[in-house]
């Protein structure tokens, strides 16, 4: 997480969001197996994976702290990078939701890590998410989530303080809870944008 992560609380909602979703998950009892969850964070002056992916419920979440800058590229190869590795990821997994967290832009070359990501076979057909935080946000941040998710019916989201920003986890929890009980997991189609309207008033 960038520095800047840490004015107005930021980063202690962020953590205690995810924090609560991975209990969530934990908390699924679902035939067809286990949420598993991974965090990658992009601060200082390179990508670093802070959660391997694991199943929820063997997963201890560790706060992330803020630093520096927001190597965003690194963070999209190292994604794509777990993605593709069969001894992490199983080939018989689901299609994974990929959520998305900045507060501003990315501060090293981000356009080809992402074109790779989005070629890749589970990169590509992903249900993508995106959430802008702060304040800060401008339209030029707004475009690297944009194409990020590289899907017209589904927009980023803007989460100037804290209470939505959690009413936004709460939404990615239940869309991910959602699908996990769903005859066709893998259809990522199923999200409910109007659901997150809703939360957000």
């Amino acid at each position: 997480m960038s520095g800047s992560m840490a004015e107005a609380g930021k980063i202690g909602v962020l953590n205690r969001c995810i924090a609560s979703m991975i209990r969530s998950f934990a908390g699924e009892d679902t035939i067809r197996g286990e949420i598993v969850v991974g965090v990658v964070t992009f601060g200082g002056t390179e990508a670093r994976l802070h959660q391997p992916i694991a199943p929820a419920t063997e997963v201890a979440w560790q706060d992330m702290a803020p630093f520096g800058r927001t190597p965003l590229g690194q963070a999209f190869d190292l994604a794509n990078a777990l993605l593709a590795d069969e001894s992490v990821i199983s080939r018989r997994a689901f299609l994974p939701t990929l959520v998305l967290v900045s507060d501003g832009l990315p501060t090293d070359e981000w356009r080809e890590p992402l074109d790779r990501l989005l070629a890749s076979s589970r990169g590509g057909k992903a249900m993508r998410l995106a959430v802008g935080v702060g304040q800060d946000m401008d339209e030029d941040a707004f475009d690297v989530l944009h194409a990020f998710i590289d899907n017209p019916a589904i927009q980023p989201v803007r989460a100037d303080d804290a209470h939505l920003l959690s009413r936004y986890f709460s939404w990615v929890t239940m869309s991910v809870t959602q699908r996990a009980r769903s005859p066709r997991p893998n259809d990522v189609s199923q999200i409910s944008r109007e659901e997150l309207d809703d939360l957000l008033g």
